[in-house]
């Protein structure tokens, strides 16, 4: 208190995470009528996860996500560099592709032996590398903790404090399932994908170009990896998936300025309509759909519905039918 109730202007304070008492100091400050100084917090990590920081500073605090690199600061021709490298700085922009992999390899390490304690979690590296390897396999799917806990031989509710702990350090992002008032059977669980694509990669044991387009897991990495670049572009109100019993499914819902707009992420040369996608039409009352495919060509495929390149849509171009 005695070092910043002096500071005038903007005050920036980095890592806070490992300071987690200063929330308390910078309520009391925020608090000051007039307000000599502002400050900019920042941090790999959310309030929610970090030990001691009781103050949610609720009312006082504007939260911005900063992510990595997403496609419109690399360009569209470093498209497939960007997403087998993923965001991250210094693995995007390393001379090779092993040494990009080198240096994931020891942010993971580091991660886990200096960052984990700190948030008041125990647990040998080894065990939380196994837990995130495993979670490197339900990247684009319905989460199920029973199977990581019985892998593990811990309980559901423990796996579930690891998962957030991820989720609480931008790691990992748990879509929820979004409940329409229909009469379908829905899926209410959440489905988990790694937010950075070069992570889920190198868990995945995967190095080159090459490797990626043959990886079982190829088509579920480019789900995750173009949807993180929809959701930084539209920057919606909320996101949701949605899926039903009998196998209609949406891959994300965003409510945007009160539009519903829905987004399937297709892998293909030349993506087409089916039931599944009229099915999601109708029941969401959707006022447009895009399907994100890896080509360059943007066309209407039927009303209401479209074909958009990741790059346009990334980028905010060619995207009038959706109305944003």
């Amino acid at each position: 208190m005695t070092a910043l109730s002096g500071f005038k202007g903007l005050l920036v304070i980095d890592e806070i995470q490992r300071e987690p008492g200063l929330f308390q100091v910078l309520r009391v400050l925020a608090d000051r009528d007039p307000l000599p100084a502002r400050f900019l917090i920042l941090g790999s990590a959310s309030p929610e996860v970090t030990r001691g920081a009781s103050e949610s500073l609720a009312g006082r605090v504007e939260r911005i996500g900063i992510g990595g690199f997403h496609l419109p600061e690399v360009g569209a021709a470093a498209q497939v560099a960007h997403w087998l490298r993923g965001g991250f700085p210094l693995s995007f922009l390393a001379e090779s592709d092993k040494n990009s992999y080198l240096w994931r390899k020891s942010f993971i390490q580091t991660f886990m032996e200096l960052d984990l304690p700190q948030f008041g979690l125990k647990l040998p590296p080894q065990t939380f590398f196994r837990f995130w390897s495993i979670l490197a396999h339900y990247h684009g799917q319905v989460w199920n903790g029973a199977e990581p806990a019985r892998a593990l031989g811990v309980g559901e509710m423990t796996v579930r404090r690891y998962l957030d702990l991820l989720e609480g350090t931008f790691l990992v992002r748990i879509l929820q399932p979004w409940h329409a008032n229909i009469a379908k059977r829905q899926v209410k669980a959440p489905k988990l994908y790694f937010r950075d694509s070069g992570l889920l990669h190198h868990l995945l044991g995967i190095h080159t170009q090459a490797e990626l387009e043959t990886h079982p897991k190829s088509g579920a990495s480019w789900e995750g990896y173009a949807l993180e670049e929809v959701l930084a572009a539209v920057e919606p109100d909320e996101a949701y998936y949605w899926a039903t019993h009998a196998g209609a499914e949406l891959d994300l819902l965003l409510i945007k300025d009160g539009r519903r707009l829905g987004f399937e992420f297709k892998r293909v040369d030349a993506p087409r309509l089916t039931p599944s996608i009229k099915t999601a039409l109708v029941d969401l009352e959707l006022d447009h759909l895009a399907i994100i495919y890896p080509g360059a060509q943007s066309y209407a495929l039927a009303d209401r519905v479209s074909v958009l390149p990741l790059a346009a849509v990334a980028t905010m171009e060619g995207t009038q039918g959706l109305g944003l």
